[in-house]
């Protein structure tokens, strides 16, 4: 009898924490990320996919366009083609989130950044 292994997931590192891509289609993807503590990802757009955040861990601080708001274990939020956001950690734990990616191209560099904590604008 065959066993089935998981896969082998590789965690990509980045200042403000960290995202694991734990599963992969033609048209979607799912990933886990980490926000440090004080830290947060860049306040950026996306122009060839749309995302779908649930919080797993702590409360996360979520800019859509000129609204924030705070999600805390089991919610969630949609992000549409185009619309500006950023995901931050103002507490002191880990935040992780699973996010789901729609469209037709899921690659990182789809990733419009417009401000940025590490200068990579």
């Amino acid at each position: 009898m065959q066993q089935n292994c998981p896969p082998i997931i590789e965690r990509t590192v980045r200042p403000w924490g960290w995202y694991e891509t734990v599963w992969q289609a033609p048209g979607n993807k799912i990933k886990r990320i980490g926000v440090l503590p004080g830290q947060q990802i860049s306040l950026q757009k996306h122009l060839r996919r749309t995302e779908h955040w649930v919080v797993v861990q702590g409360a996360a601080r979520v800019t859509l366009d000129e609204q924030v708001f705070d999600l805390t274990l089991g919610q969630h939020c949609d992000i549409a083609l185009g619309q500006v956001h950023r995901l931050s950690n103002q507490g002191s734990e880990l935040v992780e989130i699973v996010e789901l990616q729609f469209g037709e191209y899921l690659d990182e560099d789809d990733i419009v950044r417009l401000c940025d904590d590490y200068g990579r604008v």
